[in-house]
C-alpha cells in the first residue's frame, strides 16, 4: 500500500509456519568512505530478514536525473558493505539498497543524502620507527618517521613510561607538528620508553612501536671552560699555575688541558703545551723575569676541546722570597646542606721559610667585602666543616695557610655557593648484611655514564683496602668494614663524580661502632659482644697485663687463655682472673721475655653465646712491647737508688738567662751531683741542695759558645743515674726564640744616636744575641746589611747604622723581632725635623772626627823622663803627624826655647822632630815640651830632664805633669 510522501505499508502473509519469507529493505545506508573515483557504502541488515540466504542489490542515481541504475548486475552482494567505482569526480550521487532472497525482492531502502565523489579523510596509520637520544640531565630527544598513510594531520602526541611500571604519561597536551620533540622534566638516571600517535580530523591513529629504553643523562658535548686560574709559585724564570675543574664535563671524563700565554705588550697569544696536561697544576718555563703575563686554559674530552677560559689577570714573573706560605688552591665543596657545608682544598706549592702548620678559613656573603673567620685556631687538616650559615644565602670562601713566619697569602675566592638542601638529598646509611658484614651504603639516582663513587676517610680518598672493601652495583655503592676496630673510627664520606655535588658523610664513633653495629652482629649470631678487644698494658716492673672487657658476663661464664695454640692455666707466672662486676678478664704475666712472642687468644663461653679475641704480638709489634717491658724493669731498678725524677730541661728567665734544671729523688747526704759540658765538669756558684729535690745551673749571656752536650750525674753507694741534654740544633733554636720573646716584649722604642759615620737607630732590650731573628724595614721594604746600612748590636742593644745619610734615607723605620709564635715591632719616623736635627748632629760629629783625625799630634818616640850625666849630648826625637804638616815649637819650663849652638832643632821628612842639647850641664835640667799644631788643632807633650855630675848617685826623676 503506497501512501503519500513515498511511505509504504507492507502487508506480509505468513506461511504455514508463521515466518516472513520476503526480507524488508536495508536501513541506515551511508557512505563510510569516499575518494575521487569510488564510494564505499555501508548499511544495516533488514528487519525482518526473511528467509536465508540474503543478498543485496545497489542502485545509484545522479542528482537531478530522476533515474536509478543498478550497480551490481552480475554479482550479488552478501555483506552489508560495498565499494562503487567508475563514478564521475565532483558529481553528487544518491544511493539505495534492495535486499532479496529466493522468495522475492524487498522494497528499496531510503536513498542516501547526496554524496559528492571526492577524496575522503581517513584515520592515519601509526607513525614509523621511533628513536630516543640523550639531551640533558632531565630531558631526552624523541624522533620518529611520518605515518605511511595519513593526510591532513593536526600533529602528534608523545607518551613516556618508566621501564617496568607500564604507566604511560602524556608529554604534550596539544598536537605537535614536527617529528622531533624534546621531552623535559624527566628523572635523572631513570630508564624511559616512548611511543607516538598521529591525529587528524577523523581521530587518533594507533600507537607507534615503543622506543628502545634510554637512561636520562646529559648528552656528550665539549666541556665548559676551566676557571679560577691562580699563581701558586714563581722563581723568576717560571710560574706554577693551578686552576679549577670545568663546571660541566660534557658527559665524558676530562682528558687533559691546554694553556696559552700572552706577554704584556705583545699582540699574539702563544701555545704553552702541545700534548695535553693531565693534572690541574702546571709549571710554565722559560719566562722573562720582570715581565707580566696573562694565561687562558682549555679543557678537552672525547667530544673535543672546549672554549677557552677568561684570561687571568696579568701576573708578574718575579721570584717569591716572602717567609710566609703561598696561597692554597683548588677549593671544592661537598655536603651542602641547609645551614652547613664541607670545604676542601689543596696545600700551597710555595711553603715559605718553614713548613706549613695549619690553615684558616674565611667566608663572605656574595656582594659583601667583609670576611668572617670560620676558625679562630688554625686547623691542621685540609678540610673543614662550616656550620651556622643561613639557608638561602650565597657565600664565597677563601683559605689562608700559616707557618712559623705568619699567615700567608689568601687563596683566590671560591665560586659562590648557595646554601640549601637539595630536594631528595640522601645520606649514608649503615647496616649489617645476611653474613654479618658491617657496611655503609649510599644511593644516587643522578649518575651519568662516567660517574663513579669516591669513598674517603677523613676526606682523603681510600687507597688502602686492607681494612675495607667497596662494592658498587648500579646506583648503590657499599663500603664494607672487614674487621671493625678503633683504628676504623672516624669520618667516612662519599661523593659521586660528574654530578652536581652529590655527597654525604658518616661519623663512625666509638659509641656507634660498639652499640649499634657490633650489637646487630652479636644479636644475630649469638655472639658475646665485647666492649674492648684483647689488649695489653705494661706495669712498672715490666709485668704485662693482657685483658679484655665484654658488654656483660654472667657468673656461669667460662673462659681460657691460649698462647701459641697452648692453653695457659693460672699460676705464679701467669695470674688469670675475671671480675664479673665489670665483665673484665685478665692475665698478668710476670716475666715477659724474648720467648713470649706469639698469638694470645681469650675464648669465652656464656651459655650458648660464644666469642673470642686474639692479639698478635709478632715482629715489630712484639719488639715494641718487649722494649717497653724491659724499659719499665730498668726504670724500676733505676729508682732503687738516687735517680732523676725529671731529666735535664731548660727555661729562660725574665733576665734572659738560660736555666738548666733537673729534679732528683731518693738521695742522701753522701749523694754527689755533678754537671758536665762536653765531658768537662762545670762548677756553679753554689753546690745544689739535693734535699730540695731540685738542681739548677745558670748560663748567663747565652750564645753559640754555650752549645754542647750537658750531662748531669747522681752517684752514691747504691748506684748512679745520668741525664743528658744537647743544647744544639732544634733545642738551641728554641732557646733563641724564647729569648726573643722576652727581649722582644721588653724592647724600647727606637731612638736616634748620631755618630761620625752617620745616623744610628738604637733599640734597647734585656738581651741581644746575633742569632735572634730580627728584621729591619724602611718604608715597608726589608733592609739587608750592607756598607750603606749596617746592622749590629751589643748585649743590651741592637742598632741600624745609616752611613752617610741622604734624603732618600728619610721615612719610617721599623724593627721586627720574631719569637716562635708572634713578632714585636718598634718604629720611628725619621723625616722632617727629626731627620734635620739628626743630620745636623751627624755633620757636626763628622767634622769633629775629621779634625781629631788630622790635627797635629805626637804619635811616638819621646820618653816621660830622661836622666843624663853632665858633658853628654842629649837628643830628644819623636814622630809627629798632622794634615796639613804641623808646626813644631819646643819649650823649656813653659817658655819657648831659644835656639843656638847649644839647642839645635831639626825636622826630617816632615814627621821626625828632634831637639839636640850639646854638652849638657846642670842648668839644662828641667821640664821640656814639644807643641805640635796645625789648623785642626794640636797638643803639647812634656819630658822631664835630670842632669847629674860624674860620680854622683843617679837621681830619681819624676815625670812632669802633662
Amino acid at each position: 500500500i503506497h501512501l503519500e510522501g513515498g511511505r509504504q505499508i507492507v502487508i506480509c502473509k505468513d506461511d504455514l509456519e508463521g515466518q516472513v519469507k520476503i526480507p524488508g529493505p536495508p536501513t541506515n545506508v551511508h557512505a563510510s568512505e569516499t575518494s575521487k573515483t569510488y564510494v564505499v557504502l555501508s548499511w544495516d541488515p533488514p528487519v525482518p530478514r526473511g528467509r536465508e540466504p540474503l543478498v543485496y542489490y545497489i542502485e545509484k542515481s545522479m542528482v537531478g536525473s530522476g533515474s536509478w541504475q543498478r550497480v551490481n548486475t552480475q554479482i550479488a552482494v552478501r555483506s552489508p558493505r560495498y565499494a562503487i567505482f567508475d563514478l564521475t569526480e565532483g558529481k553528487p550521487y544518491l544511493f539505495r539498497v534492495i535486499s532479496a532472497n529466493k522468495y522475492g525482492v524487498s522494497e528499496p531502502s531510503e536513498p542516501t543524502p547526496p554524496i559528492e565523489v571526492k577524496e575522503s579523510i581517513a584515520i592515519s596509520s601509526a607513525p614509523g620507527q621511533i628513536l630516543s637520544s640523550r639531551n640533558t640531565k632531565t630531558s631526552v630527544v624523541v624522533q620518529w618517521d611520518k605515518p605511511k598513510h595519513g593526510s591532513d594531520l593536526f600533529g602528534y602526541y608523545i607518551d613516556s613510561c618508566i621501564v617496568g611500571t607500564n604507566c604511560w604519561e602524556p608529554c604534550n597536551h596539544r598536537p605537535y607538528k614536527n617529528t622531533r620533540f624534546v621531552v623535559h622534566e624527566l628523572t635523572t638516571g631513570q630508564k624511559y620508553i616512548f611511543r607516538v600517535k598521529a591525529v587528524n580530523a577523523v581521530g587518533f591513529s594507533e600507537d607507534s612501536q615503543e622506543s628502545e629504553p634510554i637512561t636520562v643523562q646529559a648528552a656528550l658535548t665539549k666541556p665548559s671552560f676551566p676557571c679560577g686560574i691562580t699563581l701558586l709559585n714563581c722563581d723568576g724564570h717560571s710560574m706554577t699555575l693551578g686552576w679549577k675543574l670545568p663546571r660541566f664535563s660534557g658527559g665524558s671524563e676530562i682528558s687533559g688541558y691546554f694553556i696559552d700565554k700572552h706577554e704584556a705588550g705583545e699582540s699574539m697569544w702563544e701555545e704553552v703545551n702541545v700534548s695535553n696536561i693531565k693534572k690541574r697544576i702546571f709549571t710554565i718555563e722559560n719566562l722573562h723575569e720582570g715581565s707580566s703575563y696573562e694565561f687562558r686554559i682549555y679543557a678537552a674530552n672525547l667530544a673535543g676541546i672546549g672554549q677557552p677560559s677568561d684570561p687571568s689577570d696579568f701576573l708578574k714573573c718575579e721570584a717569591w722570597k716572602m717567609p710566609e706560605p703561598g696561597p692554597a688552591y683548588d677549593l671544592t665543596f661537598c655536603e651542602v646542606r641547609a645551614t652547613s657545608l664541607v670545604i676542601l682544598w689543596k696545600a700551597p706549592v710555595y711553603n715559605g721559610s718553614s713548613p706549613i702548620t695549619g690553615y684558616y678559613v674565611d667566608y663572605s656573603e656574595k656582594g659583601s667585602e667583609e670576611w668572617v673567620a670560620v676558625n679562630q685556631k688554625a686547623t691542621n687538616h685540609r678540610y673543614l666543616k662550616v656550620t651556622g650559615l643561613e639557608e638561602g644565602k650565597t657565600y664565597v670562601f677563601r683559605v689562608r695557610a700559616v707557618n712559623a713566619a705568619g699567615v700567608g697569602k689568601a687563596s683566590e675566592a671560591s665560586e659562590p655557593v648557595l646554601i640549601e638542601a637539595r630536594p631528595g638529598t640522601k645520606e649514608i646509611s649503615s647496616g649489617v648484611d645476611e653474613e654479618g658484614n658491617i657496611f655503609l651504603s649510599f644511593e644516587c639516582h643522578e649518575m651519568s655514564d662516567i660517574s663513579q663513587f669516591a669513598w674517603c676517610k677523613s676526606y682523603e680518598e681510600i687507597s688502602d683496602f686492607t681494612r675495607v672493601d667497596v662494592e658498587t652495583v648500579g646506583e648503590v655503592s657499599k663500603l664494607y668494614l672487614k674487621d671493625p676496630d678503633k683504628e676504623d673510627l672516624g669520618t667516612y664520606s662519599v661523593s659521586v663524580t660528574d654530578t652536581d655535588g652529590i655527597s654525604s658523610s658518616f661519623v663512625l664513633e666509638e659509641k656507634g661502632r660498639k652499640s649499634s653495629l657490633v650489637n646487630k652482629v652479636s644479636n644475630r649470631y649469638r655472639t658475646i659482644p665485647l666492649k674492648t678487644e684483647l689488649s695489653y698494658e705494661i706495669f712498672e716492673r715490666g709485668q704485662v697485663r693482657f685483658w679484655l672487657q665484654a658488654e656483660r658476663l654472667s657468673s656461669a661464664s667460662n673462659y681460657r687463655f691460649v698462647v701459641n695454640d697452648r692453653e695457659v692455666t693460672n699460676s705464679e707466672s701467669h695470674r688469670i682472673k675475671c671480675d664479673f662486676s665489670t665483665s673484665t678478664i685478665e692475665m698478668l704475666m710476670a716475666n715477659f721475655t724474648i720467648e713470649s712472642e706469639g698469638t694470645y687468644t681469650v675464648q669465652i663461653c656464656d651459655g650458648k653465646a660464644k666469642n673470642q679475641s686474639s692479639l698478635v704480638l709478632i715482629g715489630d709489634a712484639f719488639k715494641t712491647a718487649l722494649a717497653e717491658a724491659e724499659f719499665q724493669r730498668k726504670e724500676y731498678l733505676r729508682k732503687q737508688g738516687p735517680h732523676f725524677v725529671e731529666y735535664l730541661y731548660w727555661y729562660v728567665t725574665e733576665e734572659c738567662n738560660v736555666m738548666l734544671v733537673c729534679k732528683v729523688a731518693n738521695t742522701k747526704k753522701e749523694t754527689i751531683f755533678k754537671l758536665y759540658k762536653d765531658n768537662v765538669q762545670l762548677e756553679g756558684e753554689e753546690r745544689p741542695d739535693l734535699q730540695t729535690g731540685i738542681c739548677q745551673f745558670l748560663i748567663s749571656e747565652f750564645s753559640k759558645k754555650d752549645q754542647g752536650v750537658y750531662k748531669a750525674t747522681l752517684t752514691d753507694d747504691r748506684g748512679q743515674d745520668v741525664s743528658t741534654l744537647e743544647l744544639s740544633g732544634k733545642v738551641f733554636e728554641d732557646i733563641i726564640l724564647e729569648i726573643s720573646r722576652i727581649s722582644g716584649s721588653s724592647a724600647s722604642e727606637l731612638k736616634v744616636h748620631c755618630t761620625p759615620e752617620g745616623i744610628r737607630l738604637q733599640c734597647f732590650m734585656k738581651y741581644y744575641v746575633e742569632e735572634m731573628k730580627i728584621f729591619w724595614y724602611h718604608k715597608e721594604s726589608k733592609i739587608s746589611s750592607s756598607e750603606k746600612m749596617r746592622v749590629g748590636g751589643s748585649a743590651e742593644m741592637v742598632w741600624l747604622q745609616i752611613c752617610e745619610p741622604t734624603d732618600k734615607d728619610k721615612g719610617k723605620y721599623t724593627i721586627e723581632i720574631f719569637d716562635a709564635k708572634q713578632s714585636y715591632k718598634r718604629n720611628i719616623d725619621l723625616s722632617g725635623q727629626a731627620y734635620d736635627e739628626a743630620y745636623a748632629e751627624f755633620q757636626r760629629l763628622k767634622q769633629a772626627a775629621f779634625a781629631e783625625k788630622n790635627r797635629g799630634k805626637v804619635i811616638g818616640g819621646l820618653p816621660d823622663v830622661v836622666t843624663i850625666m853632665e858633658g853628654k849630648t842629649l837628643s830628644l826625637t819623636c814622630t809627629v803627624f798632622g794634615d796639613p804638616t804641623p808646626e813644631i815649637t819646643w819649650y823649656k819650663n813653659d817658655k819657648e826655647l831659644e835656639l843656638n849652638d847649644h839647642y839645635v832643632v831639626t825636622m826630617e821628612q816632615g814627621k821626625y822632630a828632634s831637639l839636640t842639647i850639646k854638652g849638657v850641664s846642670s842648668e839644662d835640667s828641667g821640664r821640656y815640651g814639644i807643641n805640635v799644631r796645625n789648623k785642626h788643632g794640636g797638643e803639647t807633650v812634656d819630658i822631664t830632664v835630670s842632669v847629674y855630675k860624674y860620680g854622683e848617685e843617679v837621681p830619681v826623676a819624676k815625670p812632669a805633669q802633662a
